[in-house]
């Protein structure tokens, strides 16, 4: 009776002991012994391969964005998690919410690099984050309206240094002064600027003059004279300095024209270079100093829904009684929240930090796909680097084995904790 039992339990193991000798013992097993030899596979290497990770500058740079990876988006993830978890119970259309927020766990890495790929264009028109970014920067800090606007050589302008443009002569109050600029796309002109208005002298000593675009759209018109087609330079700042001061300024109105007071005669007229600077193109999001953090942003966008929800499972089973006595004894939320809410709910806090830590260490298609070409060197992880160097017309597969390796003894810690964290809770 013994034996036949014996055979029915080994005929049901037997299924998944071959599977998981095929899938799991045999691939490790290659990877170990691979790991120990060259590139062709027929000398034997030692641990030249291991020692190649960490001397290598592409290898090191993925060993170090894993360990960023390991502390920074579990931790990201959870915290927001919880932060979710705690906030919905307090709101009526909290099961909406953690509907919002879980549904990015629907989309597959691929979809999502593709998404953020575009998110993160440096092109604020294209781009979101950035369109966020210029906006609220632009609100703050007035934007050039003349980028790269210039005067030509037989202008009465010339480079005043900095960016900015100063009238070759001292200005007078008997001559019209005249600041034409080209560089700028008609298309680009103020909505409201209007054709340029034909300044003519004061008699009470104050200067008056026209900044305008000294173009003609379709050829024709002449250098340094008005004319009804060109239009004025609306807004642009004028100052008049003297002996390094500014002495007056003002903004020429819709039509290009402007007047400064009598101060400033015999001033030199400045445009100041704020007018011409490049518009703000934003942050380069997907640059070699922002890339592994932004694309953590998306990785922690897809999985903070994940934890939100096995976090707000866990809180449905603290008891309300001791949240309610710990209110009455009057202990604030904060309190409430820090002694009590996350203490009870530290094995389910583990779970879920630990499931992340094994999940990002074997991040792959995140980075793939949104890193560009330029900075993919300076976003690359482990499993990435698994892949370039184990495929393609100069894969050295003793290379790729000692990284798979190095992963799998970065997994097992983490596995050990987690098995630990079981068996405690299966004696409790």
């Amino acid at each position: 009776m013994t034996g036949t039992r014996t055979l029915l339990v080994a005929g049901f193991l037997l299924p998944a002991l071959v599977l998981l000798g095929a899938l799991v013992v045999y691939p490790i097993g290659y990877s170990v012994y691979r790991s120990f030899f060259d590139q062709a596979g027929t000398g034997f290497a030692g641990l030249d391969n291991y020692t190649e990770i960490f001397t290598d500058d592409a290898i090191f740079t993925a060993v170090k964005n894993n360990a960023i990876w390991v502390v920074l988006a579990p931790t990201v993830a959870t915290a927001l998690g919880l932060i979710f978890a705690v906030l919905t119970e307090r709101i009526r259309w909290g099961t909406a919410f953690k509907l919002i927020v879980f549904m990015p766990m629907a989309i597959s890495m691929l979809a999502a690099g593709i998404i953020f790929r575009l998110v993160y264009e440096q092109d604020p028109d294209r781009g979101l984050a950035n369109a966020v970014w210029v906006g609220v920067h632009d609100t703050f800090n007035e934007s050039s309206a003349f980028p790269r606007a210039r005067p030509l050589p037989v202008h009465p302008l010339k480079p005043g240094g900095g960016g900015s443009f100063v009238t070759r002569e001292p200005v007078s109050a008997r001559v019209p002064v005249l600041l034409p600029l080209v560089g700028v796309p008609p298309a680009s002109m103020p909505s409201d600027a209007k054709p340029a208005g034909t300044p003519t002298a004061t008699e009470d000593g104050r200067i008056a003059g026209t900044a305008w675009l000294d173009f003609t759209r379709g050829g024709g018109g002449k250098p340094n004279v008005t004319d009804p087609r060109e239009l004025g330079l609306k807004g642009i700042a004028i100052e008049a300095v003297r002996d390094g001061k500014v002495v007056a300024s003002v903004r020429a109105g819709a039509d290009g024209t402007f007047t400064l007071p009598a101060a400033a005669d015999g001033a030199v007229l400045r445009l100041p270079a704020d007018n011409f600077r490049e518009p703000y193109n934003g942050v380069s999001w997907l640059g070699p100093s922002l890339v592994t953090p932004a694309i953590i942003g998306s990785y922690v966008w897809m999985w903070a829904g994940f934890a939100m929800v096995l976090i707000a499972a866990g809180l449905a089973s603290v008891p309300r009684e001791l949240l309610e006595a710990a209110r009455v004894d009057g202990a604030s939320e904060w309190q409430v929240f820090r002694r009590i809410t996350v203490p009870l709910l530290a094995p389910v806090l583990v779970v879920v930090l630990v499931t992340l830590m094994i999940n990002v260490l074997k991040i792959f298609d995140l980075v793939y796909i949104i890193a560009p070409g330029s900075a993919q060197d300076d976003a690359n992880v482990l499993a990435l680097q698994l892949y370039q160097s184990s495929f393609g017309p100069a894969a050295d597969l003793g290379i790729g084995s000692a990284i798979a390796v190095l992963l799998l003894l970065l997994v097992i810690p983490v596995m050990v904790v987690n098995i630990r964290r079981i068996r405690g809770e299966v004696r409790r």
